[in-house]
C-alpha cells in the first residue's frame, strides 16, 4: 500500500508540473501575440495621426493597449515605448518597443522591437527606372522598372516590373535577331534569385519635390545658393560671384574625417571634347574636370539636421564622418550633377568612411545626373547612396577625346545607386575595366537623413525579440 501511495504520490505531482508548465507555456506564447497586437495598434493610431511621423507631433513616449477577447474579455495588455529618429525637425522613423504581459499569468513578460519606417532605397544595391545590364558581380538586391539582362553573379534577387516575354530585345541589350525576353533574362548562374513580374520602384514618387529640403537645410543645416553659403540659417561670410546654372562653375564638397566639411567654389573646369554621352547618343564638351577652385570656409554641421543643400553643380569628395545627406537641385530650368572624382589633385577623388560599424553613411542625390569625372582614380573607390533622379549614373565614354584617363582600371563601391535612366561604366574600351559592387546592409534600415523611399507605404523593419 505504501509503494502504491508513493507511486501515485509521484505521477500526480507530475501531472500537475506538466499542468503548471502547459499553462506557463500558454501564457507566454499569448504574451508574444499580445506585444504583436501592441505594434499593429500603434501602426493604426499612427496612420489616423499622420502628424506623428511628419514631424513628432502627438508623439506620445509611452502606451497602453488592452487586447480583448470578443468572446471570453480582456487576455491581457501590451505596453508600448515610441522613440522618433529626428532631422532638420523632420521625423526619419520610431523606434517602438511593445510588452506584451498576459492575464493568464504576468510573470511571463515577451517583449518585441520594430522600427516604423518607409523602406528606404538603401536596401538595394541598384535600382533603375530604365533597362539595364549587368556584366560583373552584384552583391545585394537589384530592381529595374525595365528590362534587367543579368550576364554575371548575384547573391540577392533580381527583379523587374516587367512579366515573361514583355520586352523586345534587340542589339542594344545583346540580341541578334531580336527577341522576345522576360523582365530578366541573361546567362548569368543566378537565375533561381531572379524574380519578375514584381511592382514597380515609382521614381516620380521617391523625390517629389526638393524644394522642402532646400527649406530644412536654409533653416537648419547647409544650404549653399549660388552667391553665399549659409548654415543654420546665418550667413557665412560675404557674397561671391554666382556659380549656379553652369556647367562650368559650382561646389566642390570636401568630407573631413574629423565631421567637418569643406566648400570650395568651382571657378573654371576644363573643357574636354568629343565626350560621349551615352544617354543622348551625342558627342558633347565635358566639363567634369575641376580647373581652378577657391575655398569659402570649413563648417560644422549640427548632428540634428546633417543636410547639405546645393542650388549648383556639385564635386564630392572626401571621408564622410556621420551620417550626411548632400542634395544638387536648381528650382529653375538648370538641372545640376554631382561629380564624382574630377579633383585638381586625383588622388583626392575617392569618397570613404571614417568608420565602417554603420554609425557613417553618406546619401548624395542629384536632381539630374550623377557622373565621374574624366580624372578620377586609377583604382576609384566610393561608398554611399548615390541618386540620379532624371539623368544616369555612369561616366561618358572618352575613347574619342583623347585624354590618357579613358580607361581606368578598377571601380569598388560599396553602397546603392539609384538611377533613373540607364547607369553604365564601361564601355569596352572606355570607363572601368574592373566593377566591384557590395550592397551596404549597414545602411538599409539606418541610412543618411532623407534617404529616398522605396515604397510610399510605411511599415515596420527590424522586428526582433528583445
Amino acid at each position: 500500500m505504501g509503494v502504491f501511495t508513493l507511486i501515485m504520490g509521484a505521477l500526480v505531482g507530475y501531472v500537475l508540473e506538466q499542468a503548471k508548465y502547459g499553462r506557463a507555456l500558454h501564457a507566454r506564447e499569448e504574451a508574444l501575440s499580445i506585444a504583436e497586437s501592441g505594434l499593429e495598434y500603434f501602426k493604426w493610431h499612427v496612420a489616423h495621426n499622420t502628424a506623428i511621423r511628419e514631424d513628432g507631433t502627438g508623439l506620445q513616449p509611452s502606451y497602453s493597449y488592452a487586447v480583448n477577447d470578443p468572446e471570453g474579455g480582456e487576455l491581457g495588455s501590451a505596453n508600448i515605448t515610441a522613440s522618433a529618429k529626428m532631422q532638420c525637425g523632420r521625423v526619419q522613423w520610431i523606434d517602438v518597443g511593445s510588452e506584451g504581459v498576459s492575464n493568464a499569468d504576468a510573470r511571463f513578460k515577451r517583449t518585441l522591437a520594430a522600427r516604423y519606417m518607409r523602406p528606404a532605397v538603401a536596401e538595394y544595391a541598384f535600382v533603375t527606372d530604365s533597362g539595364v545590364w549587368y556584366a560583373s558581380n552584384v552583391t545585394g538586391p537589384v530592381h529595374g522598372n525595365s528590362v534587367v539582362r543579368m550576364d554575371g553573379t548575384n547573391n540577392s534577387t533580381v527583379s523587374s516590373k516587367l512579366g515573361e516575354d514583355e520586352f523586345w530585345c534587340t542589339s542594344s541589350f545583346g540580341c541578334s535577331p531580336s527577341r522576345w525576353e522576360d523582365g530578366v533574362f541573361g546567362n548569368g548562374p543566378g537565375s533561381a534569385l531572379w524574380q519578375f513580374p514584381v511592382g514597380e520602384i515609382n521614381f516620380a514618387t521617391m523625390i517629389a519635390d526638393t524644394a522642402p529640403l532646400q527649406g530644412y537645410a536654409n533653416a537648419d543645416g547647409l544650404y549653399l545658393s549660388p552667391i553665399r553659403v549659409y548654415l543654420d540659417g546665418i550667413a557665412q561670410g560675404s557674397q561671391f560671384s554666382s556659380v549656379g546654372g553652369s556647367e562650368s562653375k559650382g561646389f566642390h564638397i570636401v568630407f573631413n574625417s574629423d565631421g567637418t566639411v569643406t566648400v570650395k567654389r568651382v571657378t573654371s573646369t576644363n573643357s574636354l571634347s568629343s565626350a560621349f554621352d551615352p544617354q543622348t547618343g551625342n558627342l558633347v564638351t565635358d566639363r567634369s574636370d575641376i580647373a581652378s577652385e577657391t575655398t569659402v570656409g570649413t563648417y560644422s554641421l549640427l548632428s540634428d539636421c546633417a543636410l547639405i543643400y546645393s542650388e549648383a553643380k556639385t564635386w564630392i569628395s572626401g571621408t564622410v564622418s556621420g551620417k550626411m545627406t548632400v542634395v544638387a537641385a536648381d528650382p529653375g530650368s538648370f538641372s545640376p550633377d554631382i561629380i564624382l572624382g574630377g579633383t585638381i589633385s586625383v588622388s583626392e577623388g575617392n569618397i570613404g568612411y571614417a568608420t565602417t560599424d554603420g554609425t557613417t553613411g553618406l546619401t548624395a542625390i542629384a536632381e539630374h545626373a550623377v557622373r565621374f569625372a574624366n580624372k578620377v582614380p586609377n583604382d576609384m573607390s566610393i561608398r554611399g547612396v548615390f541618386v540620379a533622379q532624371n539623368g544616369f549614373y555612369g561616366r561618358y565614354f572618352y575613347g574619342y577625346s583623347g585624354t590618357s584617363y579613358n580607361i581606368r582600371n578598377s571601380l569598388t563601391l560599396n553602397g546603392s545607386i539609384i538611377s533613373k535612366l540607364r547607369a553604365a561604366t564601361w564601355y569596352g574600351s572606355s570607363g572601368f575595366q574592373n566593377r566591384y559592387t557590395t550592397y551596404d546592409r549597414l545602411q538599409a534600415f539606418d541610412p543618411a537623413p532623407f534617404t529616398p523611399s522605396a515604397r510610399v507605404d510605411y511599415g515596420y523593419v527590424l522586428w526582433r525579440e528583445q
